[in-house]
């Protein structure tokens, strides 16, 4: 006699992947897709001691600029937050009306 169902146990396992590690893996793919890419590193600062400033001196001015993502790393990115965004939903809706 076995007191384990393995068939439940499987899908609690698989569900607890595609919940557990799916919806947060894609959330980070989306992110990293909105981040744009740089083709060159900005150089660092010089510390301000180097400098012959004291901490309380305004930092130079300094402009990083940030590229926008390419058209097509937009929409993978849409698409990852849709999915995301829809499982939420599909929870919180599956959740209200009654679901276990």
């Amino acid at each position: 006699m076995s007191f384990i169902e393995w068939g439940a146990l499987g899908q609690v396992l698989v569900a607890g992947l595609i919940v557990g590690a799916g919806i947060p893996a894609l959330f980070a793919l989306g992110l990293r897709l909105l981040a744009g890419t740089t083709s060159a590193d900005v150089p660092a600062a010089p510390p301000s001691a180097a400098r012959g400033a004291d901490a309380n001196d305004a930092p130079t001015s300094r402009v990083v600029a940030i590229p926008r993502p390419s058209p097509a790393r937009l929409a993978g990115a849409i698409a990852c937050m849709g999915v995301v965004v829809g499982a939420i939903a599909f929870g919180l809706v599956f959740l209200v009306s009654g679901g276990h």
